[in-house]
């Protein structure tokens, strides 16, 4: 994990202000660079894109079919190392500044390389999640909320899931180990579920001398995905 002296504004490296009494941080990680520069950037699709142009203009340089593709080979040339630098800044630095925190009541997301901003998810907000696990065991956490009017899907990317634009999933992207990082949001998320079930039986048995044997309060939902 990066170091994070850059905010020392914060209460704590990706929380805005101090727990209240009985949270505490359970989990928290940073996307890994290559991947979320491959995944979220498309670093790697790119570079291809640009290296198919540039072999096609050096083909037809070589064959002397058009000396408009001799001339436009430098420019090729330089577009492309600063499209790809620019990318792979954007990368670097959404990996730096992004923070998943994960506290035994909520999610924190902590994003933004000019503004940033933090999302905070509890985990009665949160109705199910999936898991995508690549080769290396680094993937992603997309999050199901039972309210997205609060989530916006241009102000949250890249840390959201792709393409659900009428109704965001918030995602913790490119984390490493997330086989174990979802086991522990799914241990987390049915312990606070069971602390609130406990609750809503005490309260209703004040009110009423009968038993109470009322229904599980919502839990997250881990279930996996093929990539």
């Amino acid at each position: 994990m990066q170091d994070h002296d850059d905010f020392e504004f914060e209460d704590s490296p990706g929380i805005p202000a101090p727990l209240p009494k009985g949270e505490y941080v359970v989990w928290q990680g940073s996307p890994e660079l290559w991947e979320i520069a491959k995944n979220a950037f498309h670093l790697r699709k790119i570079a291809i894109y640009f290296a198919l142009i540039i072999g096609i203009q050096l083909i037809s340089t070589v064959l002397g079919q058009t000396n408009a593709a001799g001339a436009s080979l430098p420019l090729t040339l330089l577009l492309s190392v600063v499209g790809l630098a620019i990318l792979g800044l954007l990368a670097y630095l959404t990996s730096r500044v992004t923070i998943y925190t994960v506290t035994n009541k909520r999610i924190l997301i902590r994003f933004g390389i000019a503004l940033q901003m933090t999302i905070n998810l509890p985990f009665s907000q949160i109705s199910a999640a999936d898991m995508r696990v690549g080769k290396n065991g680094i993937g992603d956490i997309p999050l199901t909320l039972k309210d997205t009017k609060r989530v916006n899907y241009i102000v949250l990317w890249p840390h959201v899931r792709p393409w659900n634009f009428s109704k965001p999933q918030p995602m913790l992207r490119s984390i490493a180990n997330v086989e174990e990082v979802a086991r522990i949001i799914g241990e987390v998320a049915a312990a606070e579920a069971a602390v609130a079930t406990r609750i809503v039986a005490q309260s209703e048995s004040k009110s009423t001398p009968r038993r109470v044997s009322g229904a599980p309060a919502d839990a997250v939902l881990m279930k996996q995905e093929s990539t």
